[in-house]
């Protein structure tokens, strides 16, 4: 019997690797797969999807709004590209002390705004304009009552990076994106944030069901993932706009496609939509290049010493105005 159990046990032992084994050769296989009509093919997954899998950096020094001495210009030229890169890496500016920022987008576009054409956040409603400034306005003299008065990425909550939109931070704009049969997974560094998205085309959920990076429901159209998410949570200091200085509310919707478009790059786009908040569709575009280093714990919340001199600060001044 002890002969028995202990042969099952090898048995069950070895199959994970049989698998491994199995899911190594068929992903060989994939990584070089050959051009039809001299069109690129992306690499497949063991169950037949287009593979995204793997570290991916959207770092760049595009800026997300077209600047004013760009007006007009959508793409730089190849030698207008490069000279740009020189003029604002991080080696060259003091400014850029923390960032790790280096490349311009592969698209040579002069912003990540692409829609509107000038490459600018479209005006707000005026409602919405309103409700703004009010919660400015709030925030100035309230600006260290409690943590909930500081922005959601001061307490460790939600980075831009995260998404959506997935807007690049000035530095660790790196993600990780695992596909398994029926989801896809993609986990960004700042704050090790994770978003997992399923494939099967099951419903939103309930409206009254709100998270800070929504809810995200995928699907493939050819070679791109689609992902459409909703319900997301929201306060004065936004939901949307956390990588600037934006705003959403209970109708903001994001559908975001993912397109490998070679071996190194994925062409991300991410379209935004708050008819109430914003007057027209944003539409962003970003390059995402594989790395081949691995990502590192951001250890944000669990040491926030940050949040603690803010605050314990604000009492200081407090008690020094009453005196």
């Amino acid at each position: 019997m002890t002969c028995r159990i202990f042969a099952a046990l090898s048995a069950l032992a070895i199959l994970p690797l049989l698998s491994t084994n199995a899911l190594a050769q068929t992903s060989s296989a994939a990584k070089n797969p050959k051009p039809a009509s001299g069109i690129w093919t992306p690499p497949r997954t063991p169950d037949g999807q287009p593979d995204l899998q793997g570290n991916w950096t959207n770092s760049t020094v595009t800026p997300l709004q077209r600047p004013a001495d760009l007006a007009g210009k959508e793409f730089f030229t190849e030698d207008e590209a490069s000279a740009f890169e020189k003029k604002r890496a991080p080696a060259n500016n003091q400014d850029f002390f923390w960032t790790d920022n280096i490349h311009g987008v592969k698209s040579r576009r002069t912003s990540i705004v692409i829609d509107p054409p000038d490459g600018h956040i479209p005006p707000m409603t005026p409602e919405a304009q309103k409700k703004f400034d009010d919660a400015h306005a709030w925030n100035r003299l309230h600006p260290a009552d409690g943590p909930e008065d500081r922005s959601l990425t001061e307490r460790c909550i939600l980075f831009g990076l995260a998404g959506p939109p997935m807007l690049p931070e000035p530095y660790n704009s790196n993600y990780q994106i695992v596909q398994t049969p029926g989801y896809v997974m993609i986990m960004a560094e700042m704050v090790h944030d994770v978003r997992v998205i399923p494939l099967d085309g099951r419903p939103h959920l309930p409206a009254n069901v709100r998270q800070w990076k929504g809810d995200s429901r995928g699907h493939w159209e050819g070679n791109t993932l689609v992902v459409d998410t909703t319900n997301f949570a929201f306060n004065d200091h936004s939901r949307f706009g956390v990588g600037f200085d934006g705003m959403s509310d209970e109708n903001f919707h994001v559908i975001e496609r993912f397109t490998r478009t070679d071996a190194e790059t994925i062409t991300y786009r991410a379209t935004v939509e708050d008819p109430t908040v914003y007057t027209k569709r944003i539409t962003f575009e970003l390059s995402m290049t594989k790395r081949s280093e691995p990502l590192f714990e951001y250890a944000c919340h669990e040491g926030n010493e940050g949040m603690f001199g803010i605050l314990s600060g604000a009492r200081f001044d407090e008690k020094q105005e009453t005196k």
